[in-house]
């Protein structure tokens, strides 16, 4: 489902991008944690606009990681609250964008509500030639995610589906929960530089972008300037240029 139109300046197909800063932001302004969170759900809509108009193909979000599940009870009753109102708030915007939705990781930890709301979104939000596929993860963690790829290749093998020779990086992409196989840049804002178990496989080759700035000052100009960085990296991929 690649978008049908040529990218621009040569841009990264498929970005992933590591949401930092929050409730650091929310704490530097005085206000409630969740707040934080709701101006960078704003955030990501100016950047889904900005993935649309330069034709990106994919964009892949850290919402919640496996993680998250250890901060306070009262954030992530938040943050739940919060997935609800975005997906009611967004997904007409979505659907006009032409931009299909996609949600993975432990969608099920979320509760049945959630859980719909998602199905729903994925549903209405379906097309075969969408402008931006728009993936999500929802208590998502890169190790677990791999853990349970080899939990299935290896449940495949013992009952003969597959062979040991048919185990190839294509197969692990198969099975893997993430939409995108290749990664070809990460941003993450906020300051720290690691990756927090963030597409481990899938951004082997990724350039890596770390910005200082908090996830909700971040700007539709940065994520431009990140782009345009993008362009001048020499990416050869262990060749020799």
């Amino acid at each position: 489902m690649a978008n049908s139109q040529k990218n621009n300046r040569n841009y990264p197909k498929n970005i992933g991008i590591i949401m930092d800063g929050n409730g650091r932001w929310a704490n530097a302004n005085k206000l409630k944690v969740t707040q934080g969170h709701e101006k960078g759900v704003g955030v990501v809509r100016d950047i889904v606009k900005e993935c649309v108009a330069k034709n990106i193909e994919s964009l892949t979000i850290y919402a919640f990681s496996s993680e998250n599940w250890s901060r306070p009870k009262n954030e992530i009753k938040g943050i739940k609250k919060l997935i609800v109102n975005a997906i009611a708030d967004q997904v007409p915007d979505l659907i006009e964008q032409d931009v299909m939705l996609n949600f993975f990781g432990d969608i099920d930890s979320f509760g049945y509500e959630i859980q719909e709301k998602t199905k729903n979104a994925e549903r209405d939000t379906f097309q075969k030639n969408s402008k931006l596929r728009l993936n999500v993860a929802l208590g998502y963690g890169g190790r677990k995610d791999i853990v349970n790829v080899c939990k299935e290749l290896a449940t495949n093998f013992k009952s003969g589906q597959i062979t040991f020779d048919d185990i190839d990086e294509n197969m692990i992409s198969s099975a893997s929960q993430v939409p995108d196989d290749n990664i070809d840049l990460i941003i993450r804002t906020g300051g720290d530089k690691r990756l927090s178990n963030f597409l481990l496989f899938q951004a082997a080759y990724a350039e890596i972008m770390f910005i200082d700035k908090l996830w909700p000052d971040f700007t539709r100009d940065d994520f431009t300037n990140c782009l345009n960085k993008f362009t001048k990296a020499s990416r050869r991929f262990g060749k020799r240029v």
